[in-house]
């Protein structure tokens, strides 16, 4: 019976070792005008240290609900299958299914869902996954390196050639921090803005992202260009009522 208790002792020890629930705000302000724009509430399962899964709440200003996003890495860890869901204009869209050749993407605009499958193809990230990619990268993106990348947007039902790079250094509540470029890999990339990315390159943590966004304006119908904060306190401009990171 001892033995026994030990084991499962010993067994609960290990799960709590690899693996563990993180949540936390995003903060989301209009990339021109710095309007608040919504609260991001996460919650990621993280295993030794690597997203596997997890959840995106999106919340407006005044508390009422936007949308949610469901993520889930076991497939690959840089192309999740996931869904995206915003009611208040009628939107949905998502990876329903990942292949060692294909992966398959979907929109629903209005009620009519499209579908299509592109080729995966080397260093392919979808989604939130380019956040595990520029991890498993950091080290040669550091050094000045340029790594090549092709990005699923299931928005656009296609695939594009992307390059991320380091392109300064900075500072972030004090701490030293990198900052990181997602450019188009051809001559569109004068026509379509860059994603640019702050980094705590000691945890590897995402804290500024700026660039098109998953939510959408309900004026235009199209996604909001953003600037969003992943800080502990909440930035200046940030509701006075945030929604509970629990139990949403």
């Amino acid at each position: 019976m001892t033995r026994t208790l030990i084991f499962f002792f010993l067994a609960s020890l290990t799960l709590m070792a690899h693996a563990e629930t993180a949540r936390f705000y995003g903060y989301a302000f209009d990339l021109e005008t710095d309007q608040y724009l919504y609260t991001e509430v996460h919650e990621q399962v993280i295993e030794e240290g690597v997203w596997k899964s997890g959840t995106i709440h999106y919340v407006a200003p005044d508390g009422s609900p936007m949308g949610k996003k469901t993520m889930d890495f076991s497939k690959s860890g840089s192309i999740p299958i996931y869904r995206l869901d915003l009611p208040y204009v009628n939107y949905s869209e998502g990876i329903s299914k990942i292949t060692d050749a294909e992966v398959a993407l979907f929109k629903i605009n209005e009620g009519q869902r499209n579908e299509k499958t592109v080729k995966r193809s080397q260093n392919l990230a979808a989604d939130s996954g380019f956040h595990n990619l520029i991890r498993e990268n950091f080290a040669a993106l550091m050094g000045g390196e340029t790594v090549k990348m092709r990005l699923a947007v299931a928005g656009n039902l296609d695939s594009y050639r992307f390059r991320l790079r380091k392109t300064g250094e900075t500072t972030f509540d004090g701490k030293p921090a990198v900052q990181f470029k997602i450019e188009l890999d051809s001559l569109l990339r004068l026509l379509v803005d860059d994603l640019q990315l702050t980094y705590e390159p000691e945890a590897r943590r995402l804290v500024v992202y700026r660039g098109i966004s998953n939510v959408h304006n309900p004026a235009t119908g199209k996604p909001y260009n953003a600037r969003i904060v992943y800080t502990d306190q909440a930035p200046e401009g940030a509701p006075d009522d945030l929604p509970p990171l629990n139990g949403r």
